[in-house]
């Protein structure tokens, strides 16, 4: 029976390797919200990518804080009044910027009522999934789970790395859309000053002819 295994080298090459991915993935924060005041954080995540987030806000009594998230649209994507504590998630159907707002309302007005302590931790990608369930719905060893783990890490490297270069390839074209854009203006240009000088030499001439200065 073959045996399949990963030597602690080739494990811990492996992790310097993922590090950045995995940090890149988790967005954890803590803060303090003024009463009666507003404060949003911005995060770009790619297409068709599941992110998942868990918030606890500190409560005070006579406050109530807004929770929502949106993306560059409008469109809402999690909506919860008077939050407390609890969790969304989503999945991102195009790559583009999402705002996550917290809203301190209160009619005691900021000099009465304390900040209010929130903790938001946000995970998307590799790091949103719960491969524990996985692992039960689909009856997977430990060995598999970090197989499926590892296999879907490999498939979000290649998922930027081929936005990466799709992007490239935009602002290529775009520079060189410019350029000849560019170009055409500056023919352009020229031809208006060329036929623009040649005017004023004929304008000349008729007028010094007409002032009889030249023959």
């Amino acid at each position: 029976m073959a045996h399949c295994g990963i030597s602690p080298t080739m494990a811990r090459f492996a992790a310097l390797l993922l590090l950045p991915v995995l940090i890149e993935s988790v967005f954890s924060i803590s803060f303090f919200l003024p009463v009666n005041s507003r404060k949003c954080l911005r995060e770009e995540i790619h297409k068709d990518v599941l992110v998942t987030g868990e918030y606890d806000i500190n409560d005070e009594s006579n406050t109530k804080t807004n929770l929502k998230i949106t993306d560059s649209s409008g469109h809402i994507l999690y909506l919860k009044e008077d939050a407390t504590k609890g969790k969304f998630a989503f999945t991102t159907e195009d790559y583009d910027m999402f705002e996550v707002c917290f809203e301190s309302k209160s009619p005691m007005g900021s000099g009465r009522v304390p900040d209010q302590l929130v903790n938001l931790d946000m995970k998307h990608g590799v790091e949103a999934k719960n491969y524990e369930e996985i692992a039960k719905v689909e009856k997977l060893k430990p060995l598999e789970v970090e197989l499926r783990r590892l296999e879907d890490l490999s498939e979000s490297i290649v998922n930027d790395f081929a936005y990466m270069k799709r992007r490239e390839e935009e602002m290529r074209d775009t520079n060189e859309s410019t350029n000849t854009r560019v170009l055409y203006f500056s023919i352009f240009s020229m031809c208006c000053l060329i036929g623009l000088a040649t005017w004023q030499v004929f304008y000349l001439r008729r007028f010094f002819k007409a002032k009889k200065l030249i023959e």
